[in-house]
């Protein structure tokens, strides 16, 4: 699956992301009513128009039958059946919210999303990571100390001027706020120092 960050991970040596990565969530199965026992539906993707995968699924009250077969054009595919055991819990404010067990041996995690591959399993056994992972710490921190700027309500940008603390904010709450984004901002600029340094150099 092509998009944003495509390649990436070749190009670094690191693992994929998940965000190249096709998905299963089971809130969005649930808001389309693909849950419903007794139902049978085919669930797609796409990007930009073009079909990316699709997979049958048939619901049952504490599973999902999955039907799916993987394979490149001129290569030889095999198609893949088999179950996902579905849990529910109680939500604080009334209903029921389902996940999914992942079906890898051993596993049997209670997630969310399920992520394809030969079976389709969660992010752990995928060993998928994020694209912010893949990132250096110095950009991380960064994209942390642009966060506490809005919440402060300060223009973006570290290297741009300080606002004041925000009408109604506690004056405990800002200067733990201010402290934080001290400590990144100081470390990014440090980062940013360096490298000039060495460009001179």
């Amino acid at each position: 699956m092509g998009g944003a960050g495509s390649g990436l991970s070749e190009f670094y040596g690191a693992r994929p992301i998940v965000e190249d990565t096709l998905s299963l969530d089971v809130r969005e199965l649930k808001r389309r009513g693909c849950l419903k026992p007794g139902g049978s539906w085919t669930w797609s993707w796409s990007a930009d128009g073009e079909p990316l995968g699709a997979i049958g699924i048939a619901a049952f009250h504490d599973s999902l039958i999955l039907g799916h077969t993987w394979g490149r054009q001129g290569e030889s595919s095999e198609t893949k059946c088999y179950a996902i055991a579905l849990v529910w819990t109680r939500c604080h404010f009334g209903g029921e919210r389902p996940w999914f067990l992942c079906p890898m041996p051993g596993c049997q995690r209670r997630v969310a999303i399920l992520y394809a591959g030969e079976r389709f399993a969660c992010r752990h056994c995928r060993n998928l990571a994020y694209d912010s992972q893949r990132r250096p710490s110095y950009w991380r921190a960064g994209e942390r100390a642009n966060k506490i700027r809005k919440r402060l309500g300060w223009p973006y940008g570290i290297f741009t001027e300080r606002g004041s603390r925000p009408k109604g904010m506690h004056e405990k709450t800002y200067r733990r706020l201010l402290a934080e984004y001290d400590a990144l901002a100081g470390y990014c600029e440090a980062i940013v120092g360096a490298c000039f340094g060495t460009l001179r150099a």
